[in-house]
């Protein structure tokens, strides 16, 4: 709907709206005369009534939740409290004109003092809910997490064809290489370890297209997917070290040379280094004894 077609509506609810409002303020007006309201008080009596009226109903407009059911409520209650005057204003011909007695709305008087109680409530009722529904409007805060979730779901509710097309992985690239010469041998052994005869690695080249990084592990690992590592005793990590270090000499049984070759802490390390020394020295010192009572015997 264009512009000019919305304006004519809009303008064709306010002149219905307002023939409905100068039918109604007839019978408000006489009904106001009749509990005893002034000339200018019976004019502006009708204003009281639909006038909420139709505050109550912007408010509904504009509000949510809770307070967009209060304004409903608002509305609700005064427009049957109009639709009662005006039909009791249907019933009681008197009240056309200015005879009536004060204060008789009706012959009935449980009916008359309910109808005295309305009229002369609505007033009250219109300056407090009035007053509520205008605090409302004016502390409402628009939400816009109704947009934002729109917008994120708009690409969910695109069709297949209307998506981006997703750019395929690149396949991996095997490259098949001649023969490998003698040149490609090469020798893997450290020369200053040890005078054994070095190992012969045969080196083959592979070649492969560019994977993306992989992704590293956020947050904890919990225990149960780890690896459990094995807990060694001090007699154990003792014989481990002893047969480590059996061919070392004195000078290389240091802590920090024990504490990669078993794999323990530091201060495992110095105390395994403290005990393998004392037993070479208790050793040593009973090679000495030894040697020497076979010179003595001799």
């Amino acid at each position: 709907m264009n512009r000019i077609a919305k304006a004519l509506l809009v303008l064709a609810l306010v002149g219905v709206v307002g023939m409905a409002f100068r039918v109604s303020w007839n019978a408000l007006r006489d009904v106001a005369r009749a509990i005893g309201a002034d000339a200018n008080a019976a004019n502006l009596y009708p204003f009281v009534v639909d006038g909420l009226m139709a505050l109550a109903l912007v408010a509904t407009l504009v509000l949510v939740d809770d307070d967009r059911r209060f304004a409903l409520r608002v509305l609700a209650t005064y427009t049957l409290a109009s639709l009662v005057l005006n039909y009791v204003h249907g019933l009681v011909p008197e009240l056309h004109s200015e005879s009536v007695e004060w204060g008789r709305l009706a012959d009935w008087d449980p009916a008359n003092w309910a109808l005295v109680l309305l009229a002369t409530s609505l007033p009250v009722g219109s300056i407090y809910f009035g007053s509520d529904l205008v605090a409302k409007v004016l502390h409402h805060r628009p939400d816009t997490t109704t947009d934002t979730k729109k917008t994120d779901e708009i690409p969910g509710n695109r069709s297949t064809s209307e998506l981006e097309e997703s750019t395929p992985e690149p396949a991996a690239v095997v490259v098949d290489l001649p023969p490998v010469q003698s040149t490609d041998l090469v020798d893997v052994a450290d020369p200053g370890e040890s005078t054994e005869p070095t190992e012969l690695v045969l080196v083959r080249a592979a070649v492969a297209a560019e994977s993306p990084r992989p992704r590293r592990a956020t947050g904890r690992v919990p225990e149960a997917a780890r690896t459990p590592r094995p807990t060694r005793t001090a007699d154990e990590l003792l014989v481990e070290a002893r047969s480590v270090t059996a061919d070392w000499t004195d000078a290389e049984l240091t802590a920090e040379r024990i504490r990669k070759a078993v794999r323990t802490s530091a201060e495992k390390a110095r105390g395994l280094r403290d005990t393998l020394r004392a037993e070479r020295a208790a050793a040593n010192a009973a090679t000495d004894s030894r040697q020497s009572d076979v010179v003595g015997a001799v």
